[in-house]
């Protein structure tokens, strides 16, 4: 079926890689990145840089970004976005910013002298523990008992975009205005009159799906259904199991309810043709966790 929408889904893969992670792109994650970013750590350039890295040994886990990249002046950035709930997202951020940290070290002689590392994330959910908190934004550094920072070169940016409830008419800041493509581009059909930037009109531009060629489209089609589907399964799966744990109104309830939630993840994603590897990721599960949801539900599968 021919798409419909107008505007690619910066949310996607495909689409937030076609926008931001493409050379002739890369101003539009300049400007965004900047809108983030303190006066000090404003990027002039940068230079995209593998997203695949390995650990020291060949059994060592590896990480993939989204998007990484450095600054003219030596700042690194890993960008992420994060389309389901993960069960241990911060722990995955803090693995993730150990890698271009030790990646700086050099042989021989060396002072230790690290450039800044920041990770931004944008999560098209809210954490748990922050659902009472309106705060889009969550800037976090390494701070002292009297909340002073103790180390200023590691900065993890969360940014809970369902939180992000602004009208066209409200918005007031140019990261008010970012925050509002994000969540509504695939939505619109004309440039809204309060997105007049240059910036924003480049992004319009590089998001028609018009623009696309055969290939480009055909991927974009592909990685939709993927994003759609998996967020169908997990927005619903959680809700199924917040609500049975909520009517059984005790600890064991809800329990209960937490591991048939992550089981329906499971099943729903499997049945999408969802890899186990990725499952596991979504669901928080270990591999063999999900392996053995699969067996007992009377799947065969080869990974």
């Amino acid at each position: 079926m021919p798409l419909q929408d107008r505007y690619v889904n910066p949310l996607t893969d495909f689409g937030f890689k076609k926008l931001f992670g493409s050379e002739p792109n890369k101003d539009l994650l300049i400007h965004f990145l900047n809108q983030l970013l303190p006066e000090y750590h404003q990027i002039q350039d940068l230079t995209y840089l593998s997203s695949e890295k390995l650990g020291f040994g060949d059994d060592d886990r590896r990480a993939i970004f989204d998007l990484y990249c450095t600054s003219t002046s030596g700042e690194r950035f890993i960008v992420e976005v994060q389309k389901a709930k993960q069960k241990f997202f911060r722990d995955r951020s803090v693995f993730y910013a150990t890698f271009p940290i030790q990646e700086q070290a050099k042989k021989g002689e060396w002072n230790f002298y690290l450039d800044p590392v920041y990770l931004v994330a944008i999560l098209d959910f809210v954490f748990d523990e922050d659902r009472n908190d309106p705060r889009v934004l969550h800037n976090i550094q390494l701070k002292d008992q009297d909340c002073q920072v103790f180390f200023d070169k590691l900065t993890f940016i969360y940014i809970e975009l369902p939180k992000f409830n602004k009208r066209e008419e409200e918005l007031e800041t140019t990261f008010d205005k970012w925050l509002y493509v994000l969540k509504h581009l695939p939505d619109l059909q004309d440039r809204p009159r309060a997105l007049q930037e240059r910036v924003f009109q480049r992004l319009f531009e590089a998001a028609e799906i018009a623009r696309f060629n055969p290939e480009e489209r055909q991927l974009y089609e592909e990685n939709l259904k993927v994003y759609r589907d998996l967020k169908n399964v997990v927005d619903t799966a959680y809700e199924e199991g917040e609500q049975e744990g909520f009517e059984k109104g005790k600890e064991e309830g809800k329990a209960e309810g937490k591991a048939e939630k992550e089981k329906e993840i499971v099943l729903r994603s499997y049945e999408k043709g969802l890899d186990l590897a990725f499952i596991a990721e979504i669901s928080g599960l270990s591999v063999e966790e999900v392996r053995a949801i699969l067996l007992e539900a009377g799947h065969s599968f080869s990974d």
